[in-house]
């Protein structure tokens, strides 16, 4: 049987290199060896921005043009907007019973993005279940692989727990535990070297980013605060230049040269930031030409079509479960 990789993003702006390394990458390659679905999680990405629901709707078009951009092909890969199938909604309502308060508040990416928002006690609480949610969308379509950066690891240990907690409570294996699939690069640093690429930290290059905005934040990028001649040797490990070079740079044996004359000295900052600049305008002039030239109209039949797909397959899967669960009428 063909294996199913269930993934996505939340729509709250545009994709960047994070996502690309993170997942991107590893969803353009097994779109044709694997049977795919993507979700657009629009709920999802309401629970922090609930006062500003357009910022999340306007955006859901945008991640579509990101993915086409990048090469996620909408005639092989099923793409989706979360909150048009309204089952995962009942089904992450039958999912919250089986987990704890404390449970939900030891996860380590909540635990992260609470700090990140700083949340305390106003913590809302579709925020802290989201892990439940993510649950639901996985399950529902009986994934067996999910692509995450290193960072999303705890969430798919969370849905786990709640596949093994549903399957016992209900004596079934109506569910299957899920795998994830971590990319070449786990996580990649923003460009300030702090944390990881995120949209929220203002910290990122995007797919869709202008030469001149590329080469901009490329230049403000950290290297070593001890490297101020070209003649002194260089720390190649925490230098923000080379985690990205070691990201995009295609040839990995001229990168270890470049890497070796560094650490020995004769090799200037503003070199490596033009090898990265170059590198990485090669890889986004493309995905930028592909992006301007999509019609939103034809974007958002493309989505419907694939929402109507996903929401036929889920339909059938929460027949399964409202009958392990008990949850059946009879006029």
């Amino acid at each position: 049987m063909q294996k199913i990789i269930l993934t996505g993003d939340r729509p709250t702006g545009r994709l960047h290199l994070g996502h690309y390394v993170g997942s991107l990458k590893n969803r353009v390659e097994l779109q044709h060896t694997h049977k795919q679905y993507i979700m657009i999680a629009d709920i999802q990405a309401l629970t922090d921005n609930f006062e500003d629901p357009s910022k999340v709707t306007q955006n859901v078009c945008e991640v579509m043009a990101d993915y086409i951009s990048v090469g996620i092909d909408p005639e092989i890969s099923t793409i989706f907007i979360q909150s048009q199938v309204h089952e995962l909604a009942e089904l992450t309502m039958y999912y919250m019973n089986l987990v704890t308060l404390g449970r939900l508040q030891r996860n380590p990416t909540v635990k992260t993005e609470m700090q990140q928002k700083g949340y305390n006690d106003s913590i809302p609480i579709g925020f802290l279940c989201y892990p439940v949610s993510q649950a639901a969308d996985i399950t529902a379509f009986s994934a067996d692989l999910v692509p995450v950066g290193e960072d999303q690891l705890p969430m798919i240990e969370q849905t786990n727990e709640i596949v093994r907690k549903f399957n016992s409570t209900y004596n079934t294996e109506c569910l299957k535990e899920v795998k994830p699939l971590i990319g070449n690069v786990g996580r990649l640093v923003g460009i300030d070297g702090k944390a990881k690429a995120s949209k929220s930290l203002n910290n990122t290059i995007f797919l869709s980013d202008t030469s001149e905005e590329i080469k901009r934040k490329i230049f403000m990028m950290y290297t070593d605060s001890n490297h101020l001649k070209v003649s002194d040797p260089g720390t190649v490990e925490g230098n923000v230049v080379f985690d990205y070079l070691d990201a995009f740079y295609q040839n990995r044996e001229e990168l270890e040269e470049l890497k070796a004359h560094y650490k020995r000295g004769g090799l200037g900052d503003m070199t490596i930031k033009n090898i990265l600049n170059q590198t990485l305008q090669s890889f986004l002039e493309p995905v930028r030409e592909i992006r301007n030239h999509l019609k939103k109209d034809e974007l958002m039949d493309k989505l419907f079509y694939g929402t109507k797909v996903a929401k036929d397959l889920v339909i059938n899967k929460m027949l399964e479960i409202r009958d392990v669960i008990g949850i059946k009428y009879n006029r």
